[in-house]
């Protein structure tokens, strides 16, 4: 992650300045010499939170979502990726 790593006992001394800098970059709070917590603008938070996606297990899809996938085509520019799926 790229920005500003401090550490906790830093953070507590020097809140208003990392609070302005978490403004423009995420800022990495450490413990212990360990990342612990990230500090970051609400903005970019919720931007982070909208992207959330819920994985489902292929047993749980419906009869008629399975099909609805199982029936797709993927386009022919995505074929340079094949080689990934190679064990």
């Amino acid at each position: 992650m790229s920005g500003l790593s401090i550490s906790s006992a830093e953070f507590q001394r020097a809140f208003g300045r990392v609070r302005e800098a978490a403004l423009k970059a995420p800022v990495t709070i450490t413990n212990h010499g360990r990342d612990s917590l990230v500090l970051m603008a609400a903005d970019e938070y919720q931007r982070l939170k909208r992207r959330d996606r819920v994985a489902v297990k292929v047993e749980d899809l419906s009869d008629e979502d399975f099909q609805a996938l199982t029936e797709q085509t993927l386009p022919a520019d995505l074929a340079q990726f094949d080689d990934e799926l190679e064990p």
